[in-house]
């Protein structure tokens, strides 16, 4: 199963901050699993949007994305590096069960996301790091 998102970025004057997103003590940032008949980055852009409101996410490194290993019942993730100019965050409910699957929204630098994440998602962290040319 793959599970689409993004490493949503935001440029501020005190540098990158990252949206991250938490599900029960777990911090990730917006993905979900593919619809039928959708492109990952399609899926990507609706799970952002579905979770958190963004609906102005831009690509200036392009299309590519980082997939984690397996995990979670040999689920895979597959992000990509966007960028919003919007700070508002909306956590909305879940259109299918009616409850938002996320308690809680930060934004955080890159040490703070290195400090708050898991192993698999510090990974990609480190990737968008990397990628957006901040370490």
């Amino acid at each position: 199963m793959l599970s689409c998102g993004a490493v949503v970025l935001r440029e501020t004057q005190a540098g990158w901050r990252l949206l991250l997103l938490r599900a029960f003590t777990h911090w990730d940032f917006p993905k979900g699993l593919m619809e039928a008949g959708e492109e990952p980055l399609q899926a990507a852009l609706r799970e952002v949007r579905e979770e958190t409101s963004l609906d102005d996410l831009a690509f200036p490194w392009g299309e590519d994305f980082l997939e984690t290993g397996p995990y979670s019942r040999g689920k895979t993730a597959r992000y990509y590096l966007a960028v919003t100019k919007r700070s508002d965050v909306s956590i909305l409910p879940n259109p299918e069960t009616g409850r938002p699957e996320h308690s809680e929204f930060r934004w955080c630098s890159f040490t703070e996301a290195r400090r708050i994440t898991a192993p698999r998602v510090r990974d990609v962290l480190a990737w968008a790091e990397q990628r957006i040319g901040a370490a």
